[in-house]
């Protein structure tokens, strides 16, 4: 590369509503133990009706761009596997809530749970041949399974905003990189439904190979082993999934477990907030960055990310001399502790709130949200608004659940 270009600042953003994983239990009539070592999983975040990706994706970016000059981005790339419209990107929505310039690129790209990595990747030659402009992109996603569905334990929410630049204060990318595209059918969710359809078992043994081939591909083009690599981060869909991966490219790349407290430090975030699909993997970036007492200057850290269907790629990036002050713990640290619990009757309300899909007007009930709140739709168009914090919503008082048999 003639530049070192890569990830300027970066911040995650989830829903200001919570979960716990161990009230689900309860409700289900499942061992908790399933979810917490079975799955990895503590919590799931649960968006509100108010609430969307726009919003998540709002909030995160309004956070990465108090450390740049909005007139220097011309290009926003938004990453989502929930989009909101056929045909308008859900980044315009952004592009007006934030106040970014009138010339810029605005796109929406779509691959499963890889889109994020794929925009990354291609926002790299844009940059280097504009290297004094910068890239804001966003990966944001609400992952729905259905209510008492296998997968309903591994739902979340969640947006991760980047700045990218050809000055990157956090990480600088290389040029190697391995990358695998098959066409199976291990997750999708088809225009007709609002929650996914999977092949559970399938689509783990896919994320295993794919980590296999690409890494392999990688390792050939750029020369690198375990020991070039402080630390891994991996696409997230549930955390346990993750440590098997850790430990089969430990075996692949003749490592060992010198790296398993930063695999911990990297699925902190997600183990709260549940799966957010394309900013998963970012958000372990985030959360390795965030908590380790190391200092990863100039240190390399790989990357693998997958999105069913399936595209997969390894790659890897340098930290760059100082980046502890782009980060924002504490940010982060408030928001996932400062969340309102839900009962698990209070969650299925949240889920089962329908929009209208007959064109009916509807004024969205007001709950906590980010910076921004979806606050109707009209006239068959989504009103976006900021958001004022007051009070929240008075939630109805739970059900008294049984188990059935």
């Amino acid at each position: 590369m003639s530049e070192a270009v890569g990830i300027d600042s970066i911040a995650f953003q989830t829903s200001r509503y919570v979960l716990d994983l161990d009230s689900l239990a309860a409700v289900r009539c499942i061992d908790p133990q399933k979810f917490r070592v079975g799955l990895g999983q503590y919590q799931m975040a649960v968006a509100p009706p108010s609430e969307d990706v726009v919003t998540l994706a709002a909030g995160a970016a309004s956070q990465v761009l108090q450390h740049v000059a909005v007139d220097d981005i011309e290009l926003l790339l938004f990453a989502t596997e929930t989009g909101i419209d056929e045909s308008k990107s859900a980044g315009i929505y952004v592009h007006r809530l934030l106040g970014l310039p009138e010339r810029c690129r605005v796109l929406e790209l779509k691959q499963a749970c890889y889109s994020a990595t794929g925009a990354l990747q291609l926002a790299l030659p844009f940059l280097q041949a504009h290297p004094d402009k910068k890239v804001l992109l966003i990966a944001s996603d609400i992952a729905r399974y259905g209510l008492g569905m296998p997968g309903e334990s591994s739902q979340g929410c969640g947006a991760v905003a980047m700045v990218l630049s050809t000055q990157p204060r956090i990480l600088a990318l290389s040029p190697e990189y391995g990358v695998v595209t098959e066409d199976v059918m291990d997750f999708w969710r088809p225009a007709y439904s609002d929650s996914a359809f999977v092949e559970g078992k399938y689509s783990s043994r896919l994320y295993l190979s794919m980590l296999e081939r690409t890494y392999r591909q990688y390792a050939e083009r750029s020369g690198r082993q375990w020991r070039d690599h402080a630390a891994f981060c991996y696409h997230a869909p549930v955390p346990r999934l993750v440590e098997k991966a850790h430990q089969q490219l430990a075996r692949i790349a003749g490592g060992s477990n010198d790296k398993d407290l930063y695999l911990q430090l990297s699925l902190a975030y997600g183990r709260r907030s549940g799966n957010s699909y394309t900013a998963s993997i970012y958000a372990g970036l985030i959360s390795l960055l965030d908590q380790a007492v190391h200092d990863f200057s100039g240190e390399r850290i790989g990357f693998y990310s997958y999105g069913s269907g399936c595209v997969a790629e390894f790659f890897s990036g340098i930290v760059s001399k100082g980046y502890q002050s782009m980060l924002k713990p504490s940010h982060h640290a408030a928001m996932l502790d400062e969340r309102i619990p839900l009962t698990c009757s209070e969650y299925e309300d949240f889920y089962t709130f329908a929009y209208p899909r007959d064109g009916s007007d509807c004024e969205l009930p007001f709950h906590e949200t980010g910076p921004f709140r979806l606050s109707a739709i009209r006239g068959h168009k989504r009103i976006y608004e900021p958001a004022v914090h007051t009070a929240p919503a008075v939630l109805t008082a739970p059900a008294v659940l049984e188990c059935s048999a």
